[in-house]
């Protein structure tokens, strides 16, 4: 299954890891405290809020924000240090993350848009700074498994 990365709907796809798990509704109504209707309602929203999905997460048993982090890796610009700015020392109080781990799904994603010619390798690169050695070796590595 090709997974949109760029456009989440995130209720389409708590809906549909409902269906995969086979949760009764009666069940997601006394998780959440909510009404049938308003679980519907959720399952017809594009986004909501932090907390509501970190319940579904729990419930689903499903991390849901890893489908953002993915998009995050795949189509936010690269930070470029300016010598004129503070320190990262000095100016972050976040935890840090490291941006090009990438998971099965995001490498998926990269290798079915190469294998049906959607994309080149080149344009996979520059678009979504992979670097090329990386995708070479996602296609040396899955086309060898899958033979």
């Amino acid at each position: 299954m090709k997974f949109d990365f760029k456009n989440i709907h995130i209720g389409r796809c708590i809906k549909n890891r409902v269906e995969e798990e086979g949760i009764s509704i009666s069940r997601i109504c006394n998780f959440h405290k909510t009404t049938l209707n308003e679980i519907y309602k959720m399952y017809e929203e594009e986004s909501m809020d932090v907390e509501v999905l970190l319940q579904w997460c729990k419930l689903l048993k499903y991390d849901f924000f890893r489908m953002y982090s993915q998009h995050l890796i795949l189509f936010s610009p690269e930070i470029r240090s300016d010598s004129n700015t503070r320190t990262k020392a000095e100016t972050i109080h976040l935890p840090q993350f490291r941006k090009n781990i990438y998971t099965k799904q995001v490498v998926e994603f990269i290798l079915e848009l190469i294998n049906t010619g959607e994309k080149t390798t080149l344009q996979i690169a520059e678009e979504y700074k992979i670097p090329k050695t990386t995708l070479y070796k996602w296609i040396t590595k899955y086309s060898n498994n899958e033979r």
